[in-house]
């Protein structure tokens, strides 16, 4: 029996989509080229060790997040509110005085930027939170770093701290990001923690992927061609459906229905085995110098001690860019740690390096909350980053909403057959 939608692409759209539509009542089919639902987010397994593929982490605060995910389930495991900084010769902590007033002290004496700044950041702060979502993405438009700059904040602490920090989130080392983007993650980083899943961020899409139909996710089956409401697998099957949803990433979609390729943003994470970990804590360690490689560090293991096997500690370092030959990169990195942490990194073990060359889409401006779901012809819809700014807020929400589209419009059919029945 033919399914009423099919959805292709499981990552978080797709999933999002596909539950929705389940719980009206439809037959919602996924078709995902992948081995394994999540899209971008996944975790790999080797020799013990948990390997997520790049740097990624779920923001609590994430509306949607937190309406779809049982956090409870995910054992959450949060980061330190703030970051460990490398300037010069020494490590200095940056903390959100908000959650740890007690580090204001700290704080002020800390050389990350100027007393000023500062009070800047609780400006910043203030604006961020002001009104709702909407409110903050209908505001005048600039890049992340014009903004800083109009409000007054130093090159120092632009470079120190904005840019390492920020720029690790969106791989953009020159913060050419729009400003209403920019100051949504701020918002997120204010009102909820940073964590990842104590058994590797994978577990969030199979977490949505569990609650779906027995046998309505097909993986490794490749959609070919999208017409006439029916696709076409790699296989040669053609499945037909009322409905089809494209939930792919922003390139796929565009050799599927021909909407512009997207632009995007590459990075390259490197992961080592160490007998111990070069600190301890749930930390996030940032590269202020402006010189090296690193952008930024983190032990897995130290906030879930699934990530490593037992007597030994995961490190996940973290490169801007894919272009460069693994053994080079690993060269350079080690280089600059060697500096940080002494020699005890030549022990260090590479277990794995990911480049990712399509990690993100590029988020310079503009950029929009999504207002409507993007219905491309008669009973094809687009939904997840070709349509939304890339977070897992937005995946989710743009799976969501697509799916209240693509209802009301069949059951709107529906009811157009009727009255034609009975006239």
């Amino acid at each position: 029996m033919n399914p009423d939608v099919i959805v292709i692409g499981a990552g978080l759209s797709g999933l999002a989509c596909a539950l929705r539509l389940q719980q009206a009542g439809l037959r919602a089919n996924i078709i995902e080229a992948a081995d394994r639902p999540g899209g971008r987010i996944a975790t790999d397994t080797q020799d013990g060790f948990l390997l997520d593929r790049g740097f990624q982490v779920l923001q609590t605060w994430y509306p949607e997040a937190q309406h779809m995910l049982d956090y409870d389930a995910l054992d959450l495991r949060p980061f330190y509110p703030g970051a460990l900084v490398r300037i010069g010769r020494r490590f200095h902590r940056v903390s959100d005085i908000w959650r740890r007033p007690a580090r204001l002290p700290e704080m002020l004496a800390s050389p990350v930027g100027t007393t000023g700044d500062k009070l800047r950041l609780l400006a910043l702060r203030h604006r961020a939170l002001k009104g709702g979502i909407a409110d903050l993405y209908a505001r005048p438009e600039t890049t992340a770093l014009a903004l800083l700059q109009q409000l007054g904040f130093s090159r120092q602490m632009q470079e120190r701290f904005f840019k390492p920090f920020f720029a690790g989130v969106f791989f953009e080392p020159d913060l050419d990001v729009s400003s209403r983007a920019f100051e949504f993650v701020f918002r997120a980083f204010a009102l909820g923690d940073t964590a990842l899943p104590a058994h590797g961020m994978a577990q969030i899409p199979l977490q949505l992927a569990e609650r779906l139909v027995p046998e309505s996710l097909h993986c490794g089956q490749r959609a070919k061609d999208v017409r006439d409401g029916s696709v076409l697998l790699d296989s040669g099957e053609r499945l037909s459906a009322r409905a089809i949803i494209v939930a792919t990433d922003g390139n796929a979609a565009a050799d599927l229905v021909g909407t512009p390729a997207m632009p995007t943003r590459g990075t390259t994470c490197l992961y080592f085995a160490a007998a111990q970990a070069p600190f301890d804590g749930p930390d996030l360690v940032l590269n202020g110098t402006g010189q090296g490689p690193v952008n930024s560090l983190l032990s897995p293991s130290n906030l879930s001690a699934s990530y490593a096997p037992p007597g030994q500690a995961l490190i996940a370092v973290n490169v801007f860019g894919s272009a460069g030959q693994p053994d080079a990169v690993e060269a350079e990195v080690r280089s600059q740690l060697l500096v940080w942490y002494g020699k005890a990194v030549n022990d260090w073990q590479r277990l794995a390096i990911y480049r990712l060359p399509a990690a993100l889409p590029a988020q310079r401006p503009p950029v929009q909350a999504p207002a409507h779901p993007r219905r491309l012809a008669d009973g094809l819809w687009l939904c997840g980053e070709s349509v939304a700014p890339p977070s897992i807020h937005w995946a989710l929400r743009s799976g969501t909403t697509t799916a209240e589209a693509v209802l009301d419009d069949l059951h709107g059919a529906r009811d157009d057959r009727m009255s034609a029945g009975t006239g």
